[in-house]
């Protein structure tokens, strides 16, 4: 596979029509140096003349977050800091390459910032992220490379990785045992994956696989109970499968805000019974396991 080649044709989708103008946002940017502080919201202060909130309206949605801008608080959909903390003594990454699959806007990678890894990648093949990305960058000013790729092209990356974070992704893949396979052909020896995804209660091997859609998502193919989710990682070759924490989604951590423009959870429940989804499968909630390519 020669990602040469599709990181130049990739590099196209920042001229879309509908992405242009947000570039033009980036290129008005002011420059400068700012104070950064990488806590629950990542904040940056400092003297910025420019009206920052039109800018950063105009990059929305943001669904990853929260995000202190000056004077503007950016309260993404996902309050990912919830996320993060939760995991945050799960992992040291302390120089390591780590990667970040389905990165969104970053907002996990500035927070890995504080850990002093040898290197940050993100993959996510989002012209629109990307930009967000670029948006935040521009302030805080960090070696991070976001690679508009997906988890497809991490067995032929150029190099491979000690610890590789996938958080919400593989519920959004057809085949999921391809894909960790994908993951664990990405990991160094000895590598880790820090891996989040819907299951389903039951003490049996099996999956929910629904008819249209999840919680008004359309492309969610398979959810497992966390028994078969275990199987799908041992016959990717994982010799280490590992439960870190397991919770249902709840209103605090993911939910509508007026930087999101559109639906959120409260939506995507039944109003009668927050229990259910709106097509009657059960709530979303999530696992979240430390996979171990070779143990020995």
């Amino acid at each position: 596979m020669n990602l040469k080649q599709i990181r130049k044709d990739r590099q196209k989708w920042m001229t879309w029509k509908n992405i242009e103008p947000l570039r033009k946002i980036l290129e008005n940017l002011e420059d400068g140096n700012w104070d950064v502080e990488l806590a629950d919201t990542i904040k940056i202060s400092g003297n910025y003349t420019k009206n920052i909130k039109e800018s950063a309206k105009g990059l929305m949605p943001w669904r990853k977050g929260p995000f202190e801008l000056f004077d503007t608080f950016i309260d993404a959909e996902w309050k990912s800091n919830i996320k993060y903390n939760l995991l945050r003594p799960y992992f040291n990454l302390k120089d390591k390459r780590v990667a970040d699959i389905g990165c969104n806007n970053g907002y996990y990678l500035f927070r890995m910032l504080e850990d002093k890894p040898k290197s940050l990648v993100g993959f996510d093949p989002s012209p629109l992220y990307k930009s967000q990305f670029d948006f935040i960058n521009h302030f805080i000013k960090t070696d991070i490379v976001y690679e508009l790729l997906g988890v497809e092209h991490l067995e032929f990356y150029e190099e491979k990785f000690d610890t590789i974070f996938c958080l919400g992704v593989l519920y959004h893949r057809s085949d999921p045992v391809a894909m960790l396979k994908q993951l664990y052909k990405g990991l160094d020896k000895k590598g880790e994956v820090i891996l989040d995804t819907f299951y389903i209660e039951g003490e049996n091997e099996m999956c929910l696989c629904p008819e249209s859609s999840y919680s008004k998502i359309p492309n969610i193919y398979f959810v497992p109970t966390i028994k078969a989710l275990k199987n799908w990682c041992l016959r990717a070759g994982f010799e280490s499968f590992e439960i870190l924490e397991n919770l249902v989604t709840k209103a605090d951590e993911q939910r509508k805000t007026e930087w999101i423009d559109g639906q959120s959870l409260e939506d995507f429940l039944n109003p009668d019974d927050d229990t259910k989804t709106v097509e009657g499968y059960p709530a979303p909630a999530r696992v979240y396991v430390k996979l171990i390519k070779d143990k020995r």
